[in-house]
């Protein structure tokens, strides 16, 4: 099944963005800005991104670069945070998109750190590192939804996280499950403005 998608990407992360929408074993109808909105002003900017764009996509994929993190700004970030936050948005005339955070090869690192020894449960997690250094905070607090256990199953997150390699083998499976995010229980625990 086919859906509508967004891609959220920094400028300096443009040739990814170009290959996602070069591949043709893509199953959906892409709804990205491909043009430069003629405007200095930041709030008609965004108006014509939710309007024009937004409206009618059901999955933003968010490339999560070296550029992405929180840690750089609100006037550095302001768009992403803002295509994000129209992304999570549910109510009149908008419909919560799935969101799928693709991480790009020289962030990979950073963002996955392996295994970790818990010193709360014992056991062992996978070290993802979704903070303010690596995403903005729409994407890493609905990734890691607040709760008081010392890990997260798949289905206490909204964000379905993906590294480019894998993400670029089967798109349309990981396209898929991040819409599929939309009518699970999570979607209900999801924060707009973090």
């Amino acid at each position: 099944m086919g859906h509508t998608v967004y891609i959220s990407f920094k400028f300096e992360d443009q040739s990814y963005k170009d290959q996602v929408q070069s591949w043709d074993h893509l199953d959906y109808v892409d709804r990205s800005l491909n043009e430069k909105i003629n405007s200095e002003n930041a709030d008609y900017i965004m108006q014509k991104i939710r309007s024009d764009y937004l409206r009618g996509s059901t999955v933003t994929i968010f490339l999560i670069g070296d550029n992405s993190a929180e840690i750089f700004g609100w006037d550095e970030q302001q768009y992403i945070k803002r295509e994000l936050q129209g992304s999570l948005y549910n109510g009149a005339g908008n419909t919560r998109n799935g969101i799928l955070g693709v991480v790009l090869p020289s962030m990979m690192d950073s963002v996955y750190g392996g295994k970790y020894a818990c010193s709360t449960c014992q056991g062992s997690h996978n070290l993802v590192r979704m903070n303010d250094s690596t995403v903005i905070k729409e994407f890493g607090h609905n990734y890691y939804i607040p709760h008081d256990r010392c890990a997260w199953t798949e289905n206490e997150r909204y964000c379905v996280l993906v590294g480019w390699e894998d993400f670029r083998s089967d798109p349309n499976s990981w396209i898929d499950k991040a819409f599929d995010k939309r009518d699970e229980p999570i979607a209900q625990k999801v924060t707009v403005y973090p």
